[in-house]
Formats: C-alpha cells, structure tokens, sequence
C-alpha cells in the first residue's frame, strides 16, 4: 500500500460541513494559506514572521510588563529564550501559563497565537510564559521538546523570580502547540519534573501516523490537511514519521500509558484533520482513570477560534476554555 493511501474502511466519504459563518473567511484563508509542502516553508515562515508581534504591541500600553529571559537548555541544551507576560491584573504568585506556539512543528515565534491566550491571561490574572523552541527540520526530535521542557523548568525552579506560583503550572498550546504541550506533560510525568496543574490542547497535532478518517475526510479542504500534516510530521522526524518506533514524547498519541497526567481541556473542530486523534486521545485519558473536558465544535476548521475570533462558534469556543481554566485555578 501507498504510503498516504486510505486503508480499508478509511476512505473519508462526505466530508462534515463548515459552520456558515466560517465558511466565507475559510475560502480566503484557504487561498493565502495553500498546503504546506517542504519546499514551501521557507515562505510560510517569512509570512508568520511578518506577523510576529512587537514587543509593544504585547504590552498593550501597560496592560502588561514584558520580560525576555534566556534560560539553561535541557542537560547539554543551547539557552532557551523564554517571553514572560504579566497582566497588571495579576497579583503576588500567581498562576502561569507556559504557550507552546503552533505552526506545523517547522514555523512560528514565541507570539504566536498569543492573542487568545493573553485575553485568558487578562480575564483570570495569570502570568503567561511563551516558549521558543528550535524549529524542524533543520532540528527534529527532540529538540523542540527539550526546549519546552526546559522552560517549564525554569519557571518551577525560578518562580519566586517569574513571580509565578510553582504549584499552579499549566502548559496549553495549539496544533503543534498542543501536541507538543501534551508531550510536555508525558516528559514531566516520566522524568518526576514539575507538576503541572492542567495541560490545554487546542486542535492538538498527535499522531504522526496520518492515517484517520478525519484526516482522509479532509483532505484537500479546510486549512491543514495531510499533506500539511505529512510535511510537518516528516520535518520533525526526519522523514520517519508513521515508523514503528517513534518516540510518544514525539508524537503523543503513541503513548502506551495516559494515566497519571494532569487534568485537560481538548477542543477541535469536526471539520478538520485532527478531529478523530483528538477524540481518541480524550477517550484514552478517561479509559486511564484520568480528568478531560473534550469539545468537537460543529462545523469548525483547524484554528478557526484564532482565525475567525469574532464568529459565534469562535466566541463559544474560547469561553469555553475561560470556563475550565477558572475551574481549574478555584479548584486549587
């Protein structure tokens, strides 16, 4: 069998609908935004990179102190550059986020995707701390993770000077993100790291296999589709990626054991390629005895929360994440 070919009983058949709403930005997006291939990263980057913001614009006229911190990598890691954002709405030790920023495992900056999170940050008054990792392919697994794991070290060992409560730690991310976020909180368990309060997977991308009926439902549509997914998956693994011996801390869903992670909140469009891997990965942490809030949005597409903020479908899906998160914080 072809290496991207659908196996038995796994031919998508009708793909489920976009959200009305979502559905007119989506054909823009989708124009701007054409699968990603490996000789095309080059330019996907250049155009996140024109989208970075500055560091004034994440103050926001004082609505937050911005710090840079360059950290101790991982053992024999280079430095970590680590962005810590505190609301003034923040007081004393308080809760921190640790952002994974998304982008395929091959683009993005440590403000990517900041703009929801920094309305969460805001709204409860917790710390954000915004990692930047190595990108692939020029650095596959596991260095993005070494990275990220480094930051959250940093953050429990340095707290008192992050002013950061080291007991109220929770690693959210989105795509990329949120795969990596995930295997962050695999990493910590296994190695007896930090004890994270929660994780947050946006949309996670977890499984380098490529192979479930969502993925072959949407192919060719929507924004990340498998050919997006095998370029990424292949750039992070050095072109192993649906190998028998992939590490779970590369690819979570991989993973043989879920218990013993920290509660999560799991959100995903059903129109999009991480749908099924979502859902199963939920599935997966109750089956161990484990905490989870899942959310299929009807109709959503990969990152529409971020992409189209002001739909209603959006609006409902980041409230959602607002709620568990105040939960969560009043729970501890």
């Amino acid at each position: 069998m072809a290496r991207d070919a659908a196996p038995a009983g796994r031919r998508g058949g009708p793909r489920p609908p976009f959200d009305p709403e979502l559905a007119g930005p989506l054909k823009d997006l989708a124009a701007a935004l054409p699968p990603l291939l490996p000789d095309g990263i080059a330019a996907a980057r250049a155009g996140a990179a024109a989208m970075a913001l500055s560091r004034g614009q994440l103050a926001g006229d004082g609505v937050f102190a911005v710090e840079e911190h360059l950290v101790d990598g991982y053992q024999d890691g280079p430095p970590v550059r680590v962005l810590l954002l505190r609301p003034a709405t923040a007081a004393g030790s308080a809760p921190v986020l640790l952002h994974v920023h998304g982008g395929g495992m091959v683009l993005g900056d440590p403000t990517s995707g900041l703009d929801v999170v920094l309305d969460l940050a805001l709204e409860l008054g917790v710390v954000v701390a915004s990692v930047e990792y190595r990108l692939a392919p020029e650095h596959p697994y596991p260095a993005a993770l070494e990275d990220c794991y480094a930051g959250l070290t940093w953050l429990a060992e340095h707290a008192d000077e992050a002013g950061v409560d080291p007991g109220r730690i929770v690693v959210e991310g989105a795509s990329a993100g949120g795969g990596l976020a995930a295997a962050v909180a695999l990493m910590a368990r296994d190695r007896g790291g930090p004890r994270l309060l929660g994780q947050m997977l946006s949309c996670p991308m977890l499984d380098d296999r490529n192979d479930t009926l969502s993925g072959f439902q949407m192919a060719g549509a929507g924004l990340w589709d498998r050919t997006s997914n095998r370029t990424g998956w292949d750039a992070l693994l050095d072109g192993g990626s649906g190998g028998p011996d992939v590490s779970p801390y590369a690819a979570p869903a991989r993973a043989a054991d879920l218990g013993g992670l920290p509660p999560a909140f799991i959100d995903v469009g059903s129109a999009e390629t991480f749908r099924d891997e979502s859902v199963a990965y939920a599935s997966r942490l109750w089956a161990a005895g484990g905490r989870a809030e899942l959310h299929v949005w009807p109709g959503g597409f990969h990152g529409f929360a971020v992409m189209v903020p002001d739909a209603a479908l959006s609006r409902d899906a980041n409230d959602a994440g607002l709620r568990w998160l105040r939960r969560l914080l009043a729970q501890s």
